[in-house]
Parts: C-alpha cells; structure tokens; sequence
C-alpha cells in the first residue's frame, strides 16, 4: 500500500501555509500566477530547441489557444448561503482512488527540461497522491518511473506497429503497477509544428524519449546491434514503429485482448467516437486534442466535452485534458461533464523552474484552487457540479 501523501487535503490549506511563511518573513519560491510560471519558465529554459517543442503547437497554434478560450467563455455563477465548511474532493476513477479528480497527463522526454524528468514528476505527483500518467516516450523507464513514484500510475501508449511490441510494452506496465492504459489515438501522424521545423529537432531522433523502447525485450530483438553500440539504429527502428497511421478500430480491439486493465482512448473529440469506444469493449475516453500539438484548428476540448458526456457519460469514465491551467478551469470541465481532469504543460514548467520541488509547487497550488472553487461556488464535493454551475460569457443565469 502507498504511504499517504506528504501534503493531501484540506488542499486549501496551502493558502494559509503561504500567508503564514509571508508573517516569517518568507515568500513563495515559484510563481503562483500561472502566466508568471509560463513565462519565468520559458525564460528559465536556455535551450531554444527544447523551449520550441515545449511551448510551441501545430500550425498558426489557433487550436492551442483556443484552447484556453474555451475556458474563459465560461463563467461560474456561485451558489450562496450554504454550509462547505467540509469538503471533500476525492472521487474514485476506473478502480482508481484519487483525492481530488485531477491526474497528471502524460507528457514525454521531460528531460529536456529537466535531468531528473518523469522521476521528479512522479515523486512530486505522490506527495499530492495525484496519478501520474506516464508517457511511452519518457526518458526513463516505466518500471524506474514506477519505482520512484509510491502513488497511483497509469502507462500512455502510442501503439506500435508490431503488436508483439505492443504487447510486451502493456505486459511491462501491468507488471510494474499501472493501473490503466491509455491509448493515445490522435497521433498516428506528427502534426505539422512550425516551431520545431524551424529548429529542425525532434527529441526522439536525438535519442531522447526512447527508454521505452530500448529496454524492451521485443524492440532489443529488432535491432541489428544493441543500442548503446549503435543509437542511430535504435532510433531508426523507432521511427519505424512510431508513425502507425492504419490505426483503426481492430487495433482497439487487439489491446481489448491483450489486458484486463482498464483501457481509455485519448484524443475523442467526437460523440460518434465516444459510442464507437464504448462499443469496442474500453472503459473511457480522454477528451482531448493533445494540446493543440496535432491538428490545427481543431474544436477546443472543452467546446467537444459536453456532447461527450452526454453520449457515454455513466456508461464510460470521461476525463478531459488539453489547455487546463488552474482550479478554476478543472472544476469548469467538471461542470461539463468530465469525471477527472488531467493537467499538463504547467506541471511541466514547474519541473523547468525547480525540478520536483516546482512541479510540487504547481499541483499544490492547482489543488487548493480546485477546493476553494468548489466551496466558493457552494458545493462541497465535485459530483455535485453540474452545468448549472456555469453561465456563457455575456449570459444571465438561470
């Protein structure tokens, strides 16, 4: 059993441990503000080619900030008068003990902005005793990340091309403890990213994000020489295995097969889809346009989450990421019909500022925003927000 999480709820008990320091003298360390924290860290990281494919999207990046639009065209109307003096924001997702609905999407070679990574993130991730949704691409191992974390872990899956591979990869994160599988659905392409054409630099093609792949039995089996003899060619076979664009429905089917954990299909943006993954036997779907990183111009996942959750919601977990930045935003998306909310980039630029301490620092501050949210608002847990917490922009409730 984990150990119970060094700094869990009341979560917004971090406010007044803040104010507190403030009366001795002590100031927070990182930026609260998450536009400060974008900012500081992108002028924190040195390399311009990692702060390129940090920061930057597909296209003109409409859909990355469309996005955050999505957010802002909402507008909570709070409920007065009632009694939250007790709240509770723990709610249990696919098997999955969380205590509060927020986990940590999965994000690859965070290496690039950090040495220590996944294994900062994830420890940083057990200390709120959020999960951590560990992508294939990470620079570690899943069984390391796994070992470092002491809380809940799901494994992110890019399906490869060989299901022997594909197998192995799911088998290892059953071993190791992961308590769900998602597979990524939308990136079966590279989308088209401006910024790092421009720096002409893929982490992956420097080696980088490979762990995965290259401590796995199967994919050693591919590879003429051993990869620490000839990383070019452990790279070139991952390419091969990476870009799988006759992903279809038989795939889904295929991992159905292959595991009895609990499996999610991230990158839905369609109800159509939603009911075609209930169809195939998997448990949820992940609202998500992976950050505006794939397709440009595509409908925000926010705008895509209600129709989503009004197809499949009680029949499948539904989870939204893409373009969360705060409290407020995850407690939006949970009005709207989303069991559990992922955040992204900003755990990433914690990580960039101060390693684990700064990825803490960010999810801390998520977290007791989420709990003040939900009391201001005048409720109590997060099954009790619906969509009658939220009015458009401009309109009058009610």
């Amino acid at each position: 059993m984990a150990d119970p999480p060094l700094h869990g709820p009341p979560f917004a008990g971090y406010q007044a441990e803040i104010f507190l320091g403030g009366m001795a003298g002590t100031k927070p360390e990182h930026p609260v503000s998450v536009a400060d924290l974008e900012r500081v860290a992108e002028e924190t990281l040195d390399d311009p080619k990692a702060a390129a494919y940090v920061f930057g999207g597909a296209g003109r990046e409409d859909t990355m900030r469309g996005n955050a639009d999505a957010f802002r065209r909402w507008r909570i109307v709070p409920r007065m008068l009632r009694d939250v003096s007790e709240r509770d924001l723990s709610v249990t997702v696919l098997g999955t003990e969380m205590p509060a609905p927020l986990l940590l999407a999965p994000i690859g070679v965070q290496s690039i902005v950090h040495p220590d990574g996944e294994l900062a993130v994830a420890r940083a991730a057990a200390a709120v005793g959020l999960p951590m949704i560990l992508s294939t691409v990470s620079s570690f191992a899943l069984e390391e990340v796994a070992g470092a974390a002491g809380g809940p872990m799901w494994f992110q899956l890019y399906l490869p091309r060989s299901r022997e591979l594909a197998s192995s990869l799911v088998n290892r994160a059953e071993r190791a403890g992961y308590e769900a599988i998602v597979l990524t659905v939308d990136t079966f392409l590279q989308g088209w990213k401006p910024r790092d054409l421009q720096s002409a630099w893929m982490p992956q093609l420097a080696g980088i994000g490979l762990a995965n792949y290259t401590s796995d039995p199967v994919f050693q089996s591919m590879l003429e020489k051993p990869a620490e003899e000839d990383p070019q060619g452990a790279v070139g076979q991952f390419i091969a295995q990476f870009a799988n664009p006759q992903l279809s429905w038989d795939e889904v089917e295929f991992l159905r097969a292959e595991t009895e954990l609990p499996i999610l299909l991230k990158g839905i943006l369609h109800p159509d889809d939603a009911r075609l993954a209930g169809e195939s036997g998997v448990d949820g779907v992940v609202v998500s346009n992976h950050g505006g990183r794939q397709l440009d111009g595509e409908i925000a996942a926010l705008d895509a989450l209600p129709a989503i959750a009004d197809a499949v919601g009680g029949e499948l977990a539904v989870l939204l990421d893409s373009g969360v930045r705060s409290g407020a935003d995850a407690a939006k998306a949970l009005a709207l019909g989303a069991d559990a909310v992922a955040i992204g980039r900003p755990y990433l630029w914690g990580l960039a500022l101060d390693g684990e301490a700064g990825a803490l620092a960010v999810l801390r501050a998520i977290l007791a925003e989420l709990d003040l949210t939900i009391g201001l608002s005048g409720h109590s847990r997060p099954g009790e927000l619906t969509p009658e917490l939220l009015a458009r922009e401009g309109d009058s409730p009610g």
